[in-house]
This record gives structure tokens, C-alpha cells and sequence, in this order.
């Protein structure tokens, strides 16, 4: 069974001094996890511990500083553990900009829920090994696209026609 931790950003209230996780009213964390449990199933993984990390451009372009040298927002990130803990998978993590998302999704014109999943499934198959060095596939709907992005949107479509919530995927 795979488990999926799914982290928001907390801001704290002037008035209060409280902390409160901040949720985009498109964000819908229970229905991020059955979808993350869908691909992780489509994929055929088993026991993995994943952790999707959300936060702001700011917070994406000090990751993205960081440790890919570059001083820009991105839209996602993957840091790769790829640890056994036990009989556990620790692949990594995940990092999305909620901001990126929304940008995205205005400029392909896109429901935000929409590019969302095709960037969680990208950082999935990050974790999973695949990148973007691979060599050019030409495939009829897609042109010359690399693999990892013909596998990405094969999952996007699967998953949006099949309303499996975190059950074994049977292709």
C-alpha cells in the first residue's frame, strides 16, 4: 500500500499570532491523494512513502536557487531519496508552486486541477527515474517529444477516463 503526505504552506495571522495552512480554493488535498495513489498504481509501484510539498514562487525559486543554480520560480521539483526503510519506498519528494500552477494553467488555457495532476505525475516519474535526457520519440499525436513527457500525458489521459480512487490500476 502506498501512503502520500501531502504539506501545505503556513502563514501566520498579524491579528492572532496563529499559524494557518494556506489552501488555493482549487487545492483539494483528498482528492490530490487519491489521484497521487492512482498514478503510483498505474505505474505499478507498491510501498511507497511520497511526499508532495506545496509552497509559493518564492519558496520554489530559493529550491530552485539551491540546488539547480538557477534564480527563477519553477512550477515543480524532485528530490529523489530513493531509500528502503524497511519494506518502505522513500522516493522523495515533490515540490509545487501554487502560483506556477495557476500561471501555467492561464497561459495553455487550462483548468488549474487540470495541469496540477500533469505536474504531480511529472515529479512522479522524476522520482521514478525517468528525465529528460532520454532520447526523442516521434509519435503521431505529439511530434518529436521526449519520452517521459508522451509517458506523462498517456497517464494524464488514462487517469482522467478511469475514476479508479487509490485501487490497484488494471490496464
Amino acid at each position: 500500500m502506498n501512503t502520500v503526505e501531502i504539506a501545505m504552506p503556513e502563514y501566520q495571522e498579524e491579528k492572532t499570532g496563529e499559524k494557518t495552512a494556506f489552501l488555493p480554493p482549487w487545492l483539494k488535498k483528498a482528492e490530490l491523494e487519491a489521484f497521487i495513489l492512482d498514478a503510483l498504481a498505474y505505474l505499478g509501484k507498491d510501498n511507497w512513502d511520497l511526499s508532495v510539498v506545496f509552497c509559493d514562487d518564492a519558496g520554489i525559486r530559493a529550491l530552485n536557487q539551491q540546488f539547480r543554480d538557477r534564480d527563477e520560480p519553477t512550477d515543480v521539483l524532485s528530490f529523489t531519496l530513493g531509500e528502503m526503510d524497511g519494506e518502505r519506498f522513500l522516493p522523495g519528494d515533490i515540490v509545487v508552486s501554487f502560483e506556477m500552477v495557476e500561471e501555467n494553467a492561464g497561459y495553455f488555457h487550462l483548468p488549474v486541477e487540470e495541469e496540477l495532476r500533469r505536474l504531480l505525475i511529472h515529479g512522479i516519474l522524476h522520482l521514478n527515474g525517468m528525465d529528460h535526457s532520454g532520447h526523442i520519440a516521434k509519435t503521431p499525436e505529439h511530434g518529436e517529444t521526449e519520452p517521459m513527457l508522451v509517458l506523462q500525458e498517456n497517464m494524464l489521459r488514462a487517469l482522467a477516463n478511469h475514476e479508479k480512487k487509490g485501487i490497484r490500476w488494471e490496464k
